[in-house]
């Protein structure tokens, strides 16, 4: 059998992802506009998006921090809170201006204070976006203090995803960044409302990574990563083909002096070398071919998009590709995701 070393697919899009904001903003969004045609930008900002207001003002931030000769499109969403105003949210929908609204529970990950703590306050909310037909993305863990960190995604299927969907059959919703086998699962078993996106990172690291040998501050995320048998499964989810799994990179930079620290933030910058990640990922499972499908397929269609008209190829090289350990914003050093082996594939703007 003929090695692929070329790989024409569709420009992908990240259907996850954290640009922050000011400095932080204008050093990392070159990294995803420069590859990746659409994001849904997450809300988490303090303060939060809440509103339209909220929402526009942050495109018009960066549009403004977009780089010269970069076509790119952020997709904004608003960050649910038990006062989160249903016509106001209606508006920006039927507008276009917001493409989703995303679920924290209270406490569950950075800058979440404001999230929710109590579903029945936002019942009313859920069912305006069923009618509306706009996804609901959830940060899929809970944060009672009796539940392991390593069980709470399970615990939240059971004890909050599966009861709003029974309640709100029509609601449209996106398991973000799961890390479980039962995750996969229950994506697995949905029907057309629900799917799952699934980081790079969580198809490359366990939790051995962060803790074996001394602990590991830059693979610390949340949802944290789990055993080896659940980043197994989820590989067998993204190579997969079903239109349920596709990519949402969750791309989190911290400056390094907030990532190493006695409280250090959770969250792993990718951006830089997703693409490069996910096609060695994808060609140690023999699964080339179902690449396109997971970056560029799967996630329009399932927000009622069309796919990108403009393609990217993925070239294989002889020799490892460098990315630089780190990245420099205004605000201090980010670091690089290292996936802990050599990349030989690098991503060309197709001719």
């Amino acid at each position: 059998m003929t090695e692929i070393s070329r790989l024409t697919i569709r420009q992908p899009d990240d259907w996850h992802l954290h640009l922050r904001d000011g400095n932080m903003l204008t050093a990392v969004l070159p990294h995803t506009s420069e590859t990746f045609a659409r994001a849904i930008v997450m809300p988490n900002l303090v303060p939060p998006v809440v509103t339209a207001a909220d929402a526009s003002a942050y495109r018009e931030r960066i549009m403004a921090a977009l780089p010269d000769g970069h076509n790119f499109t952020p997709l904004m969403t608003l960050y649910l809170t038990e006062d989160t105003d249903t016509e106001d949210l209606t508006t920006a929908f039927s507008s276009g201006l917001v493409s989703a609204v995303k679920l924290y529970p209270a406490g569950a990950t950075t800058n979440s204070q404001s999230g929710v703590r109590d579903i029945e306050k936002i019942i009313p909310v859920l069912e305006r976006m069923a009618e509306l037909g706009m996804p609901l993305l959830v940060h899929g863990e809970v944060t009672d203090h009796d539940v392991d960190i390593f069980d709470r995604e399970a615990v939240f299927i059971d004890r909050v995803l599966d009861p709003i969907r029974r309640r709100i059959p029509g609601l449209k919703v996106v398991m973000e960044h799961i890390t479980t086998k039962e995750g996969v699962a229950y994506a697995e078993a949905g029907d057309d409302t629900l799917a799952a996106t699934i980081t790079t990172h969580h198809l490359i690291i366990n939790r051995n990574h962060i803790l074996v040998g001394g602990i590991k501050p830059d693979f610390y995320c949340l949802p944290v990563a789990k055993r080896e048998e659940h980043r197994l499964a989820l590989r067998k989810a993204a190579v997969s083909g079903n239109p349920r799994f596709f990519l949402g990179t969750d791309s989190a930079p911290h400056t390094e002096a907030n990532k190493i620290c006695a409280c250090g933030c959770a969250g792993i910058f990718t951006a830089i070398n997703t693409m490069s990640c996910l096609a060695h990922v994808f060609a140690e499972e023999g699964a080339l071919n179902k690449l396109e499908a997971f970056t560029s397929l799967n996630g329009p269609a399932f927000y009622g998009m069309a796919p990108n008209d403009n393609t990217i190829d993925l070239v294989k090289s002889n020799a490892p590709i460098s990315f630089p350990r780190q990245i420099w914003s205004e605000d201090g050093p980010v670091t690089v995701f290292d996936p802990g082996f050599e990349l030989f594939w690098k991503v060309e703007k197709s001719r």
